[in-house]
């Protein structure tokens, strides 16, 4: 991620330039040490040579078909991969109370964006990797992402994928849709989706107002979010989404959605009039991390698979099916001899003057934090 006045320049790979903002921004079980935070996490044992089975949550559209079957045959550990996580916050409301008592709901891995994933590791939910079974990821990581603000060292993180918030439109039903200000023009009433992540719904909606999320005060928050409120209470808005807008979009029943970028390009299976679009304020910016809970069983499994995963080989058969930008050195090489378009992707290398307008996912805490969420959730609620 990062910002408009980043000095980047067009050499640079996306990753690098995610980083920038975001260092300006912010049953295994073994032996506890100090998180950083509340709590303290347990720290991962790998245990010989990875078997059994691994239930790994992710999202849905954010795997290709043919990695966790190859997983299987490489390593000989059964996976249940459940395409369970809608948004953030309702992923976290439903485990909380599991991680609370120090339980996974049997989960080895989950796959979250960086400040939800740095929430839990402060309440002591997240447990810390052993790298001795990491060396894919110790190699192939780049090098920009190796040491973000929220966890400086990876000791609880390993990136999955990093992304663009904007806007998914019908190009047959709303061709002109180009701007986050689309998502409240009454000639698509009860035709739009609006994310209920609060941390991409509402810094995207003060875009529209020419607000930079970066410089914000708690006045603008409330802005935006009564401007949310209203579009909601007249029915411009059909509902608040997390990735459950993709049925919405392949039905009809919506037209202009605020929308994940890879998520078109599976979505014109089903409808190819549907496109992800850069949205002319510019776009969000995030990444999302796999992390192994406290509770989690067989994490030596879970391991073996984060490690198998930054194989740029395995890794460019998943950027080529969901489209994110990859985490993983060494991928635009093989996609380059594979499908040269591919590789020339800006939804997987993004080049600096295509982002120059996106911003990272804002900072807000304490009491801001609160009076916001609670406002937001208010609008969510009614």
């Amino acid at each position: 991620m990062w910002r408009s006045d980043s000095r980047v320049g067009p050499g640079l790979s996306a990753a690098v330039a995610l980083v920038l903002v975001l260092s300006l921004a912010a049953c295994g079980g073994g032996s506890s040490i100090e998180s950083g935070g509340k709590e303290k996490s347990e720290q991962v044992k790998v245990e010989g040579k990875p078997s059994g089975s691994v239930t790994i949550s992710n999202w849905p559209l954010y795997i290709d078909k043919g990695t966790v079957p190859a997983f299987e045959k490489a390593t000989g550990v059964k996976v249940h991969y459940i395409e369970d996580i809608n948004s953030n916050e309702e992923f976290f409301n439903k485990l909380q109370p599991l991680l609370a008592k120090g339980e996974s709901g049997d989960r080895s891995i989950f796959v979250l964006a960086d400040y939800m994933v740095a929430k839990m590791h402060q309440l002591g939910y997240l447990q810390e990797l052993d790298k001795s079974a990491l060396p894919n990821v110790e190699r192939n990581l780049s090098a920009s992402l190796k040491h973000p603000g929220f966890d400086p060292n990876r000791s609880y993180t390993v990136p999955w994928q990093s992304g663009m918030t904007g806007l998914i439109v019908n190009t047959e039903k709303a061709p002109d849709a180009r701007s986050i200000c689309a998502l409240f023009d009454p000639k698509y009433k009860g035709k739009v989706d609006m994310l209920n992540e609060v941390r991409e719904a509402v810094p995207l909606t003060m875009k529209c107002e020419g607000v930079d999320p970066n410089q914000a005060t708690e006045a603008d928050w409330m802005k935006a979010i009564d401007k949310i409120k209203a579009a909601a209470q007249s029915g411009q808005i059909r509902r608040f989404t997390g990735n459950d807008y993709a049925r919405d979009l392949t039905s009809g029943d919506a037209v202009v959605v605020m929308g994940w970028s890879g998520d078109a390009v599976q979505l014109q299976e089903d409808n190819p009039n549907l496109e992800w679009r850069m949205p002319e304020e510019g776009c969000m910016l995030w990444s999302e991390d796999m992390v192994i809970p406290v509770g989690a069983p067989n994490p030596t499994a879970a391991e073996a698979w984060m490690n198998y995963v930054y194989d740029p080989k395995v890794q460019a058969n998943i950027a080529e099916y969901v489209n994110y930008v990859t985490p993983v050195e060494g991928v635009k090489p093989v996609l380059a001899k594979r499908n040269p378009e591919l590789a020339e992707n800006q939804l997987i290398f993004p080049s600096a003057s295509f982002t120059k307008n996106c911003s990272a996912t804002p900072v807000i805490e304490g009491e801001e934090e609160q009076n916001v969420v609670k406002a937001f959730n208010a609008v969510l609620n009614e």
